[in-house]
């Protein structure tokens, strides 16, 4: 359907939303803490509350008065829809960009830095129905991505040819955000003695469940990344989040 000039492409998100899983708010709080890399103690003092009260909310499956919830989403560069758990229905970036974004590109070794944590990132590749991207839990091992998937899924089938990788992180209430693409060869990886180890460990350990003991591994020939800041942001602050 083509649409008209001034034509929204779909319904905005209400600006506020209910909790999709109200008793995890400490849950998120803590998370957003780590993400942050702050003690309990410094997020208390950003917020003006005490560190006690903090820990409460940390660890009470109940909610919080509006005003403490508000200083402390504010602490964290968040929002207390997202604390909430109001977003957990939408796709990132359906929020407003900042009003003077700046693109940069990301040197090689930031790339890294932000590969390196491991997580969930999407990998592209090609079938005989066409392109596929397929969602899929990895991690870093010398130098390489290591992915973890189930005996004939459609990875599976990549060892021997080009895929693409990317990883990437968007933060709403700071309209900044990074991406990290990685392409390269998919080979099989069958080393018995770091599959047991990390097997144990479960590490990648996958978030779809089932049972999935077929390891592929990434040979990155090209790793490039993006970041956006805003305009007001200077050197390498606003480390954390941007979008490709």
């Amino acid at each position: 359907m083509k649409l008209s000039d001034g034509e929204a492409a779909g319904p905005r998100p209400a600006a506020s939303r209910e909790p999709a899983h109200p008793g995890d708010l400490g849950r998120r709080i803590a998370q957003r803490r780590r993400e942050l890399g702050l003690s309990r103690a410094e997020a208390a003092a950003r917020a003006g509350m005490a560190e006690g009260f903090l820990d409460y909310l940390e660890s009470s499956p109940s909610t919080a008065e509006a005003g403490p919830l508000i200083r402390l989403a504010d602490a964290l560069g968040t929002t207390v829809t997202r604390l909430l758990g109001g977003e957990v229905d939408l796709p990132p970036g359906w929020g407003a960009a900042a009003a003077r974004p700046v693109l940069a590109e990301l040197p090689v070794t930031a790339c890294w830095d932000r590969l390196v944590p491991g997580g969930v990132g999407r990998v592209a590749l090609s079938t005989a129905d066409g392109p596929v991207v397929l969602p899929v839990n990895y991690r870093v091992l010398d130098g390489t991505l290591l992915l973890r998937t189930a005996a004939r899924s459609t990875l599976a089938a990549a060892p021997g040819t080009r895929i693409a990788f990317e990883v990437d992180r968007v933060d709403e209430a700071l309209r900044s955000g990074w991406s990290v693409l990685v392409t390269g060869w998919a080979a099989a990886f069958d080393e018995p003695e770091a599959i047991e180890r990390l097997g144990r460990r479960g590490d990648p350990d996958p978030w779809a469940g089932g049972q999935r003991d077929v390891w592929i591994r990434l040979h990155p020939t090209a790793v490039t990344g993006r970041i956006i800041r805003t305009e007001d942001e200077s050197g390498d602050r606003a480390p954390g989040d941007a979008a490709r």
